[in-house]
């Protein structure tokens, strides 16, 4: 889950879950997108359709999958996300933020699903990474997370130089906090 920021007449949500529209940014500039793709048309390595909806996709796999060919980049930005611990229906929430409070960037692939009678979905889907040692305890992925001055670099149409920005934000730099008094219904 992650939390918007609002814009483009949106209020701040708290609480985003796959499925939902997004703010997203890309080289064309900022628009709605719903969160998950539809992978209609793509083949897995075996050459069986894709049936899921992929809301993530790995960073060690996402320029080699044939899932993820000819998709473009988008960069996600939010408040914060939330990560959950624990056993099913005792789960512990907790909200991961950057200590400076500025906000993330997640660095993630986009496409335009067509649908039945001209339907067109913007669709996104974050990439993941290793975890830094500030979200390992809780969980063992985290969003790629671009900082201000890798965002450009990002939308570069070379492979090389954007794989070296797929690794986990630095040390020390995300705030994890329990996130108890959060009102999930209202949310």
């Amino acid at each position: 889950m992650i939390e918007s920021i609002g814009g483009m007449d949106d209020p701040p949500r708290l609480n985003i879950a796959p499925g939902q529209e997004v703010i997203a940014l890309t080289s064309m500039g900022v628009q709605h997108m719903r969160w998950g793709m539809i992978p209609v048309g793509r083949m897995n390595a075996r050459g069986r359709p894709v049936m899921e909806t992929i809301i993530n996709a790995r960073s060690e796999t996402v320029f080699d999958k044939s899932a993820f060919a000819d998709v473009k980049r988008a960069i996600v930005p939010a408040s914060g996300w939330y990560e959950w611990t624990g056993a099913v229906r005792r789960k512990q929430p907790w909200r991961i933020t950057r200590k400076d409070g500025a906000l993330l960037y997640f660095a993630a692939i986009y496409d335009v699903w067509h649908g039945p009678g001209g339907v067109q979905v913007p669709q996104v889907a974050t990439i993941t990474c290793a975890p830094s040692a500030d979200v390992r305890d809780i969980h063992h992925r985290m969003g790629v997370i671009l900082t201000e001055n890798q965002l450009m670099q990002w939308f570069n149409d070379d492979d090389d130089p954007v794989k070296e920005l797929m690794k986990p934000f630095p040390d020390g730099r995300l705030r994890v906090e329990k996130a108890d008094d959060v009102d999930w219904a209202g949310a």
